[in-house]
């Protein structure tokens, strides 16, 4: 079977390759072309784009790059016309794949959606659309499939595919030192401050400052996959206490004692690896206004969205500070009933996001046999 896959950012990279490995199981004659990245490429997928040039963060953002976003879109569909996939998969990266799945839609091209576009945040009248040209929703939060039932529209929760992701790597991690004379019980604290060059430069000035308070510490960057090292090295460099890791995330968490964490998956992948963390969020300013005035949910992190409480300190735009990240970092280092309180929520929201057992395998056995029943039916 011929399957096209397309992902836009380092996530969707991730979860795309779990996904492209489970259908090879399910598929010894699997043909799979992508969007995504190094990791979807790695699995034998033919990669015709890469998410490094794809990535726009922001309305402004998007704004400057449209041309360049029209020329990916109509790029993408002849490509598509020429691969004549069985299926279509597409993973999250709303802005672009919903416009792909409307048009592939008209072409009587069968769709499946893995991992929801966040509707349940902003954009809610696109669940009318993804009932219209897709046929089948797969979701990984477990709050997920009560919204899209208030639309009346019918979905499957595969779990979430970062807890057997993670839970395998602490299986087969054995120690090796991040930076020189590192040791295993050594105080580190993990910087994550994004993939987007964009918003790295707004976070990492901010968290550097923030360390001088804690010269006991070693702070330990994890690089974004496909930026220079020079990129990051300009900003670390005047920081003798600061090093950095590139693709080499999850052994920086398995070894930190605390993160200071950008929004996102990063998130939820600090919290699976049980590690305290706050979470900071620093856009372009006129963006963050725009998107305050759109968005309607009471957080930014994922952790706490889907426990429906402040289970991490967030802090937001004005509050990001070097001050402020101080005094979040120092209770997640020091203070015993803060950290014993975070572990029992963290073991909570492990729980929930393992409902269903692993995410991928669910998700692949649900492809192969709705692609089957799709085309048997002729439901396009």
């Amino acid at each position: 079977m011929k399957y096209y896959l397309i992902a836009g950012e380092a996530s969707g990279d991730l979860h795309g390759s779990n996904l492209i490995k489970a259908l090879q199981q399910k598929d010894a004659y699997a043909d799979i072309r992508c969007w995504g990245g190094d990791l979807m490429q790695q699995t034998g997928a033919t990669l015709v784009k890469h998410y490094k040039h794809l990535a726009f963060m922001g309305f402004i953002e998007v704004i400057k790059n449209l041309r360049t976003i029209f020329k990916n879109l109509s790029f993408c569909k002849k490509d598509i016309l020429q691969y004549k996939p069985d299926v279509l998969i597409l993973i999250d990266y709303p802005g672009f794949n919903l416009r792909i799945a409307k048009w592939a839609h008209q072409q009587h091209i069968k769709i499946i959606y893995y991992i929801s576009p966040q509707v349940w945040a902003w954009k809610a009248s696109r669940v009318k659309n993804i009932k219209k040209y897709v046929d089948k929703m797969l979701v990984i939060l477990p709050f997920e499939k009560a919204f899209y039932q208030k639309y009346n529209c019918l979905v499957d929760y595969v779990g979430h595919p970062l807890v057997q992701v993670i839970e395998q790597f602490k299986q087969q991690y054995s120690f090796q030192p991040l930076f020189p004379n590192h040791q295993p019980n050594d105080n580190i604290v993990a910087l994550l401050p994004g993939s987007r060059k964009q918003e790295i430069a707004k976070k990492l000035p901010i968290m550097l400052a923030a360390t001088k308070a804690f010269p006991q510490c070693a702070f330990v960057l994890a690089q974004a996959p496909g930026l220079e090292d020079d990129f990051y090295n300009n900003y670390i460099k005047e920081y003798p206490n600061v090093y950095s890791v590139k693709n080499n995330t999850y052994a920086l968490l398995i070894n930190a004692k605390a993160a200071i964490v950008t929004s996102g998956t990063a998130t939820l992948e600090t919290a699976l690896f049980a590690v305290p963390e706050v979470i900071c969020y620093k856009g372009n300013a006129i963006s963050y206004a725009i998107a305050k005035r759109l968005v309607h949910i009471k957080y930014i992190c994922l952790v706490n969205l889907i426990l429906d409480r402040e289970v991490v300190k967030e802090l937001i735009q004005d509050d990001v500070t070097a001050e402020n990240i101080q005094k979040e970092l120092h209770a997640l280092l020091y203070n015993a009933q803060c950290k014993q309180q975070l572990q029992q929520d963290y073991d909570m929201l492990k729980s929930l996001l393992s409902k269903g057992g692993d995410a991928s395998e669910n998700a692949a056995d649900i492809i192969w046999k709705a692609v089957d029943r799709l085309y048997e039916t002729g439901i396009s």
